[in-house]
């Protein structure tokens, strides 16, 4: 069993996102022994279901975000997960400060499974339109088959 979290700040727009694609991906490769989860690190939005307009975007293209519910990120995750894929450098660098050293080859960025886009980080659609969560889908798509590919080859 492989498992990886996603994380972004508030936990309600691009991770949760990527739990969602990352999960509809690999149910339908028949991808059994994968577990997803997403969380924030910061505490903004605990409790609080995905930004409507994230939900909205990705249920367009099939992918359920309405049952999921906004978390921080715990100490406890980074012994229990894997991977712990940050969406952007920021968050990543948040993560290194949160996550004891013994820790730190497990935090990666999630666009470092799509080298062909040329960019390290899912920008954040929160204060922005709806072409944004339309982006973040975009990029997460591409990440996602990456990310399924490469832990395939494991």
């Amino acid at each position: 069993m492989t498992r990886v979290l996603f994380v972004c700040m508030g936990n309600i727009c691009r991770s949760p996102t990527a739990e969602a694609v990352v999960r509809e991906f690999a149910r339908r490769a028949a991808v059994l022994a994968l577990e997803v989860d997403s969380a924030g690190t910061h505490g903004y939005h605990a409790g609080d279901a995905p930004d409507e307009r994230s939900i909205v975007a990705a249920r367009r293209r099939g992918f359920e975000l309405s049952a999921l519910r906004a978390r921080l990120v715990e100490a406890t995750d980074f012994e229990r997960f894997d991977l712990v894929l940050a969406m952007d450098s920021a968050v990543l660098e948040r993560l290194r400060e949160l996550a004891p050293e013994r820790h730190h080859g497990r935090l990666r960025l999630f666009l470092e499974f799509a080298p062909g886009l040329g960019r390290q980080d899912v920008p954040d659609p929160y204060y922005g339109g709806e072409a944004g969560f339309e982006e973040v889908l975009d990029l997460v798509e591409e990440g996602a088959r990456g990310l399924l590919e490469a832990l395939s080859g494991r």
